[in-house]
């Protein structure tokens, strides 16, 4: 897609109605007129969309809605890749789709390339409050993400999906200086 095309399209108008409807109230009425307007820049949205303040779309041409979702205040929908959001599914506050990854590239990751890949939340879900999706990931039909998890594999339908463990280092990377 024409990056001016995107930018005059989706981006700049998108941005200028969050910024005229982010001095209105979270209630049931602002939180429709709110989805309904910031639902004319993204790649296609069903009826009903419900959005709190605050939320961020980068790349809204690549997000893509179903009936009746509502995504709770603060959240970051980055729409590097496609993200398909099914019918009737509701987002906690400060949830993160992040379907683009760094890359690590002469032991920098400023100008490694992204890794990419769709993300699909199913019907009827529920992503507790600070979800991170991560790229290739389906969230089931029906299941439950709770709250501060981080989903790297997909989940499947009608779970109730957390991650208990408690922070461990998983990787040491290479511990050679950087080179100017």
């Amino acid at each position: 897609m024409n990056k001016y095309y995107r930018l005059f399209r989706y981006d700049l108008p998108l941005f200028l109605v969050q910024g005229l409807c982010s001095v209105l109230p979270d209630n049931v009425v602002f939180l429709r007129l709110r989805g309904f307007l910031i639902g004319l820049f993204l790649g296609s949205c069903g009826q009903d969309f419900r959005c709190g303040r605050r939320v961020v779309f980068y790349n809204p041409a690549n997000i893509h809605l179903g009936d009746h979702v509502y995504i709770a205040y603060g959240c970051w929908l980055n729409g590097g890749a496609t993200i398909t959001i099914q019918d009737e599914v509701l987002f906690g506050p400060y949830c993160v789709l992040a379907p683009s990854n760094h890359t690590r590239v002469g032991h920098s990751f400023r100008y490694g390339p992204p890794k990419s890949g769709p993300i699909i939340i199913g019907k009827g879900s529920w992503l507790g409050a600070q979800v991170v999706i991560l790229r290739n990931v389906t969230i089931g039909s029906g299941s439950v993400v709770g709250a501060n998890t981080t989903v790297k594999e997909d989940v499947p339908d009608n779970v109730v999906y957390g991650n208990p463990s408690t922070a461990t280092v998983l990787k040491t990377l290479d511990s050679k200086p950087l080179k100017d």
